[in-house]
């Protein structure tokens, strides 16, 4: 199938971020928010990003231009009706996925791809609740968009042959790379790394060593770019929290069991970037 125009139903971190590579790919792109504030605020996190991408040399005036010219939000559901995918990066929760599937259904085109950007839900749960299963799929970006190069392509036990393949295609014209996930919670990447996030508070619960020690050790050990607090305060306690619960749901192991610490921080609004404070404090 031919894509041309692309929908977000999101524009929060993630979703601000899938609208900006689309739209930098050069898809005309129609990014739908909630409410008006917050769309404005997506934007302007977009529009920010490129800014300091131009200032930095790693971005032109003209591609950033370019973006932006093929970036618009709206509020209203409507304005997605002429989109060939739509991809869906709203809050973790299945009712909430459920009824924007129902709206987008009274609007979309028959033909028009429905994608999800979860990374926990079942994508044939998703896809069942819609009239469309075999043109349902799901399309797991990481965060930063922009700056991390994979895409898991997740099919549901629905999605077809063509579907599938115009799923992999897509991502690549995104400048992804693009790998085949199971349809099973955490798919490839959660999967492995959320027992790591959890297994570092259990260690950190037990005395191994301070949260500077343990982050530094496996920066400087293991050369990974981050440690595993620092990971964590970025991607939000409640979602790491919320993807555990959902994988040790399914897998009933307990490298997947949320730790008491992370459920306690969680409590207690200690989220981490986002919050202002998680196993370390930030400016807001």
């Amino acid at each position: 199938m031919q894509i041309k125009t692309v929908g977000v139903v999101g524009c929060g971190l993630m979703g601000a971020g899938i609208a900006q590579v689309c739209a930098a790919a050069g898809y005309k792109t129609v990014v739908r928010e909630v409410e008006d504030g917050i769309l404005r605020r997506g934007l302007a996190r977009i529009r920010t990003f490129l800014d300091d991408g131009v200032a930095k040399g790693k971005v032109t005036a003209d591609a950033r231009d370019a973006t932006l010219g093929n970036l618009a939000g709206t509020v209203a559901f409507d304005d997605l009706a002429d989109c060939d995918v739509i991809i869906e990066a709203i809050v973790e929760d299945l009712q909430e996925k459920r009824a924007t599937y129902a709206a987008l259904e009274r609007i979309a085109g028959p033909q028009a791809l429905f994608l999800s950007n979860t990374s926990s839900l079942c994508i044939t749960e998703l896809a069942s609740t819609t009239t469309r299963p075999d043109r349902f799929g799901g399309l797991h970006f990481f965060n930063p968009v922009p700056l991390m190069k994979l895409v898991e392509v997740i099919r549901a036990l629905t999605t077809s042959d063509d579907t599938y393949q115009a799923m992999c295609t897509f991502a690549q014209s995104l400048g992804k790379k693009a790998i085949t996930a199971p349809d099973r919670p955490g798919f490839i990447v959660n999967r492995l790394l959320v027992p790591y996030l959890l297994d570092a508070i259990r260690a950190y619960e037990h005395g191994l060593g301070t949260l500077e020690d343990i982050d530094t050790g496996m920066k400087l050990g293991c050369g990974y770019p981050m440690g595993p607090f620092t990971l964590l305060d970025f991607v939000g306690l409640d979602t790491t929290y919320y993807i555990a619960n959902i994988m040790f749901e399914d897998y009933r192991e307990p490298a997947y069991a949320p730790p008491p610490l992370l459920k306690r921080m969680v409590l207690a609004g200690r989220l981490g970037r986002k919050s202002g404070r998680g196993f370390y404090t930030y400016q807001t």
